[in-house]
């Protein structure tokens, strides 16, 4: 199988943290996208970044830079879908997404989306966690796993499925991955490896473990 191309997420409002993009927060000697560019990067045969606006204000990041093809942000879908329309320009057959505001996730992401996938038609697979004891959340799959919708392995093959899903009023991702068949590759680490920066204690506390891993 060969090696996906990466897409990092930042179409999202930020409305937690006043607006604006959270991938331009600052962070250690950068800022969040400079993590998530080094982490993704060594992962992935090639990376753009899907957001929406202006796209100059990425410029020094030397990424393509593609927009959301459905209007009035329907959601991470759209970016994935994104994605998936610029890795089918490039002849690429699979895409992993990442979030832009989550710097701290797997350095073997890719690999084990890739592995989890092994006998898929359309390779799609979420990553997903253990659920912690009383921990709710939308995003929990009967298994008792919190999925992390924003992190997934991709296949362009499906990419025009999305495309009508999104214009009928899909916007729960795991609502088209499930039609799909798509799996869950479960990442049981320590702590949390798909913390993400939604308000600005979280930042905080995203400058702490930036520390501590240095």
């Amino acid at each position: 199988m060969s090696t996906p191309l990466g897409i990092i997420l930042a179409g999202g409002q930020a409305t937690r943290m006043g607006g604006g993009d959270k991938g331009l927060l600052p962070l250690g000697d950068g800022v969040l996208l400079d993590q998530v560019m080094a982490r993704l990067a060594p992962q992935v045969s090639g990376l753009a970044l899907n957001a929406n606006g202006d796209p100059k204000r990425f410029e020094r990041f030397g990424l393509p830079v593609v927009a959301d093809s459905i209007a009035e942000f329907p959601g991470p879908l759209a970016g994935v879908l994104a994605g998936l329309d610029w890795a089918a320009d490039q002849g690429a057959d699979l895409v992993v997404s990442v979030a832009a505001d989550t710097p701290f996730f797997p350095d073997d992401l890719v690999a084990r989306l890739l592995s989890c996938s092994e006998g898929q038609t359309h390779p799609l697979v979420l990553a997903a966690t253990p659920r912690a004891d009383g921990e709710e959340t939308k995003s929990m799959s009967r298994s008792g796993l919190i999925r992390h919708p924003t992190f997934g392995l991709w296949p362009v093959a499906l990419r025009d499925d999305l495309r009508a899903a999104l214009k009928d009023g899909l916007r729960k991702v795991i609502l088209w991955t499930g039609k799909h068949d798509g799996r869950e590759a479960v990442f049981d680490t320590a702590g949390d490896p798909f913390f993400n920066v939604n308000t600005p204690e979280d930042l905080a506390r995203a400058q702490t473990l930036l520390k501590e891993q240095s």
